[in-house]
């Protein structure tokens, strides 16, 4: 058998095994074959990291990083790229592991990829130097809770954020507190908000809060996270700072799992 028809045969296995693990909503490029072409959103989400892939060290020699939300791996596989020593990847979908785990195997990248949702992120008992929260805030019914629970148990220095925006880009000035009576501006376009969606959003029943962009620097911030960049419309990389505890105890309330 001639070389070329060898590495056909190859060729067709793999994309015979990439459509067994379809739909794709990450679309990578496995031995030059890409596992979702025609995504309604272009080349994603490389055309999205495209905007902002300068933001994050170059070399994460080192380091360690956690994917919540990993989904195919797209960004698991780029910071394993860019040198980190340990890449742990989570999702609660298991269709979108078994996608992840095939395209680390094809490509030979070490990581570890676990089913496990953002409320139990304290089971991982260890904490990383980048966490990434892309493309997941605005699928959870309780958003503030994952950010403060990502904060305590998992974040040391970095978190790569994303969330989808609509409503107002503006901010408008708020004041740390106001009087019962007193003028707020609550109705002022660019006062941090929440949109709320009962049914579905763009054909998604899991679109549950839409922030606009006040809102998810507002709750950034709330989390403890200090706000370094903004490299692109919908992405900001931040630094984790302390929190302070009130009287009644720990600023995230749900019950930790795993041990303090």
């Amino acid at each position: 058998m001639s070389t070329s028809l060898q590495s056909k045969t190859a060729d067709d296995t793999l994309q015979d095994q990439i459509e067994a693990l379809g739909p794709w909503f990450h679309n990578l490029r496995l031995n030059q074959i890409q596992t979702a072409p025609h995504h309604f959103l272009g080349d994603y989400p490389e055309v999205k990291f495209a905007a902002f892939r300068h933001a994050i060290p170059a070399d994460l020699t080192g380091k360690s990083v956690l994917d919540i939300g990993c989904n195919a791996g797209f960004y698991s596989l780029e910071m394993k790229r860019r040198g980190a020593a340990r890449v742990v990847g989570i999702d609660s979908d298991e269709r979108y592991l078994a996608q992840a785990r095939f395209a680390a195997e094809v490509v030979g990248a070490d990581i570890e990829f676990r089913h496990l949702p953002v409320w139990d992120v304290a089971l991982l008992g260890e904490k990383f130097d980048l966490v990434i929260f892309m493309g997941v805030l605005y699928h959870l019914r309780h958003p503030l809770l994952a950010l403060d629970l990502i904060h305590r148990h998992v974040a040391r220095d970095l978190l790569l954020f994303q969330s989808m925006q609509r409503g107002s880009r503006d901010i408008v000035p708020v004041n740390e507190d106001y009087e019962f009576n007193e003028p707020a501006p609550f109705d002022e376009p660019g006062y941090p908000k929440m949109h709320f969606v009962e049914q579905r959003y763009s054909r998604d029943e899991t679109n549950w809060w839409i922030p606009n962009r006040a809102c998810v620097e507002a709750m950034l911030r709330s989390s403890g996270f200090a706000l370094l960049a903004q490299p692109e419309e919908e992405v900001y990389l931040c630094r984790w700072q302390p929190v302070a505890t009130p009287p009644d105890g720990p600023h995230c309330v749900y019950p930790a799992r795993a041990a303090e």
